[in-house]
């Protein structure tokens, strides 16, 4: 599986063999072997062809590519699935969506939206937190401007 992902997130980056072993500081024929599934790497070099290709060691070692054959969001992207929306509005969080994102029973949710690039959700107390800090970190520069 290893082999194969690096070569599709390789791909899908447009590095070469050579770019690659570049940024992970092997040789290309090593990146080769890698990717024919002769050889795999080892802790210290898994971990930076994951960064060098923007993925966890996780994604990079396990993923598995549905029949759409798609490649796996960057770090820290998710895709959990479809939901679907009841009549009255109501929707399921997928619970590995939940986990990741700490979404306990009773958490509130801010819903936003932009007519151009859709809905997200928020937990409100992460939104009211960075607006709070936005606001002492504007206040401390008007205090450093003398305002």
């Amino acid at each position: 599986m290893i082999s194969s992902n690096i070569q599709m997130l390789r791909r899908a980056k447009g590095l070469t063999q050579e770019a690659l072993a570049h940024r992970v500081g092997v040789s290309r024929q090593t990146v080769a072997k890698w990717e024919a599934g002769e050889s795999v790497p080892d802790l210290a070099n898994g971990s930076a062809l994951a960064e060098a290709l923007g993925v966890t060691l996780d994604v990079l070692a396990n993923y598995r590519p549905t029949e759409l054959g798609e490649v796996p969001p960057p770090r820290g992207k998710h895709i959990f699935g479809s939901v679907r929306v009841g009549e009255r509005g109501q929707m399921v969080i997928p619970k590995r969506a939940r986990e990741v994102f700490g979404i306990e029973p009773g958490d509130e949710l801010l819903l936003l939206g932009d007519e151009e690039r859709g809905l997200a959700l928020v937990k409100s107390s992460a939104f009211l937190a960075s607006i709070e800090r936005f606001k002492r970190e504007m206040g401390a520069k008007d205090s450093e401007r003398g305002e």
